[in-house]
């Protein structure tokens, strides 16, 4: 699929992105170990999240879909799910793998997880290796790859360190714990994504946190309840710098999350002088959650560049390849490091960034961890490819708004991983989008 964007036209008005994939997974997952029913507010069926809904009804939970975004989930207790008849599939969802690992891993059968190709090079060993200490048979290809073969139950608590900050890995320890013996201790090293622990406390699971230490003590059971899911931050992201960087805009963005340890790109792109503004959300009782959510309005400003890198990386990592856009449109040298993750993407988002943009006239250089981006510069439209990254798409389209001339992206139709409507949404706020 291409898509073809042009510039000249400001963006103007109201949008809603997808409720949030990061949390969405979560909560079918700890909605179906709930004793009773859970309903499961905002849900939209992304391609990740239905990977994760589909391999739970495969381990016999009941999901019912009763309306437009609305779920509604027969839990079976924490140990109560069934051994699938076949192999879990999970598509292109690395979280789906790595969560359901720590469940799979706490339950009394056998299991196999698997995915497409570019899911079987992603690394799995930093989740294989705790859920191995715990006392989980785990048997995955060389260099930790999928399939993963879990054989579980009879797990332990542990006290691990994890190698690098990663809110996968630590939610499916966390998981894991849920159905083992004693206190599971999980140390990082630097703050990452606590929608898991979040999710737990709220449903009543005592979760302990402390100078970097998670604590859980397996065993602790809870009745479903209504989850509503905030809108996706990191979707918003691609949304707030197509304001900042297209003249004469003005977006309000409703019910966006802003979970702390996710909302870094706020605090980067006002750093960068971004013109964004955190209101009350104009949605009622469904953004109700364990989640905090506002609506963001944001206008256009003068940027300029910044230097990211250490603790902050992992709460942005998402975010990099729209914010090194953003960087194109700033004044002075934009540097990002310890960014290696990005390289296990869906796609080596380092590489994609440079070669693309640098297509479009942008002067970056890839590094190692990182890259680094000179500007401002004039933008000139370009054929370029999304290299089967969703946020790449979305990245590529909104360096087209600024952009000399017609912007053509291939494989566009990636967006549907995280953001089905962005492209609608761009043409709603007035963007030239075919």
């Amino acid at each position: 699929m291409e898509v073809r964007v042009r510039p000249g036209r400001s963006l103007r008005g109201e949008a809603r992105v997808p409720g949030d994939k990061s949390i969405a997974h979560r909560a079918l997952i700890l909605a179906a170990l709930a004793e009773g029913d859970s309903e499961v507010h905002g849900f939209d069926p992304l391609d990740d999240c239905l990977r994760t809904l589909e391999a739970l009804r495969a381990c016999g939970v009941s999901i019912e879909m009763t309306s437009p975004g609305m779920l509604r989930i027969a839990g079976r207790g924490r140990d109560g799910l069934q051994e699938p008849a076949g192999t879990l599939y999970c598509g292109l969802s690395g979280t789906t793998m790595r969560l359901l690992a720590g469940v799979l891993a706490g339950l009394p059968f056998t299991a196999t997880l698997d995915g497409d190709p570019p899911l079987r090079r992603r690394p799995m060993d930093r989740v294989v290796e705790p859920l191995r200490r715990m006392g989980a048979r785990v048997e995955a290809a060389d260099a930790g790859h999928a399939p993963l073969i879990i054989c579980g139950g009879g797990l332990h608590g542990i006290d691990y360190a994890l190698p690098v900050a990663s809110a996968q890995v630590k939610s499916a320890i966390l998981l894991a714990g849920i159905n083992a013996q004693g206190e599971t201790v999980i140390r990082e090293p630097a703050p990452s994504r606590d929608h898991t622990e979040r999710m737990l406390r709220w449903l009543g699971v005592p979760v302990e946190g402390d100078n970097g230490a998670i604590r859980l003590v397996g065993g602790t059971r809870w009745r479903g309840r209504a989850f509503a899911l905030p809108g996706d931050i990191s979707a918003a992201a691609f949304l707030l710098v197509a304001a900042s960087i297209v003249q004469g805009s003005e977006v309000r963005v409703g019910a966006v999350g802003l979970n702390p340890t996710r909302s870094a790109v706020i605090e980067v792109l006002r750093g960068m002088g971004a013109d964004v503004t955190i209101l009350p959300t104009r949605r009622g009782a469904d953004v109700d959650g364990p989640e905090p959510t506002a609506d963001l309005l944001v206008r256009p400003a003068a940027l300029h560049a910044v230097t990211l890198g250490g603790a902050l990386i992992p709460n942005l990592i998402d975010e990099l390849p729209v914010l090194a856009v953003a960087a194109t449109q700033a004044h002075g040298e934009t540097v990002v490091r310890d960014a290696s993750e990005l390289r296990v993407k869906e796609s080596d988002r380092i590489a994609a960034v440079a070669e693309e943009l640098g297509a479009m006239g942008g002067r970056i250089k890839a590094l190692a961890d990182g890259f680094v981006v000179e500007g401002p510069t004039r933008l000139r439209g370009a054929t370029v490819d999304a290299h089967g990254d969703h946020r790449m798409a979305m990245a590529l389209a909104v360096a087209g708004l600024v952009a000399d001339g017609e912007t053509v992206i291939r494989g566009a139709e990636t967006v549907t991983k995280s953001f089905p409507g962005f492209f609608d949404t761009l043409q709603a706020l007035g963007a030239e989008v075919a």
